[in-house]
């Protein structure tokens, strides 16, 4: 399901969708609850609880942040590289502006990372910072 889900560009409409997807795929695997003779579904929190707070959208999040690091160690001469550097010569259409998928940068900002630079160099730091990806909101 989540098969090249690192360079997918994720929009409210997306991510509501693979939340509801992700509650309803959780409920048929971990079944009904049996409590005083009588069975129930789980509730939200109970499953949060058992999959320990990572979420679908959590997990394509720390993919993407794991391809970030990737890209930004490759040397300049790789092709993936000069296309996520490269810059169209032609200015952006009027209106709201489309999701990108650099805004990964801000997702950074939010987990509070400063020196991102450095950090990614370090692949030990890196996996720390994927796997906090995963479990953050």
């Amino acid at each position: 399901m989540t098969y090249a889900s690192e360079t997918w560009v994720l929009k409210e409409n997306i991510i509501q969708k693979l939340l509801v997807f992700d509650r309803k795929i959780l409920r048929r695997i971990f079944g009904p609850t049996k409590e005083n003779q009588i069975w129930r579904i789980k509730n939200n929190e109970e499953s949060d609880k058992l999959i320990k707070h990572e979420n679908i959208v959590n997990y394509i999040k720390a993919q993407k942040l794991s391809w970030f690091s990737h890209v930004h160690r490759m040397p300049e001469t790789r092709a993936a590289k000069k296309i996520f550097k490269w810059n169209p010569l032609t200015t952006r259409p009027r209106g709201r502006p489309k999701h990108r998928w650099e805004d990964i940068i801000q997702d950074l900002g939010q987990m509070k990372i400063k020196n991102w630079i450095t950090c990614v160099q370090d692949r030990a730091k890196w996996k720390v910072v994927v796997e906090k990806a995963k479990t953050s909101n």
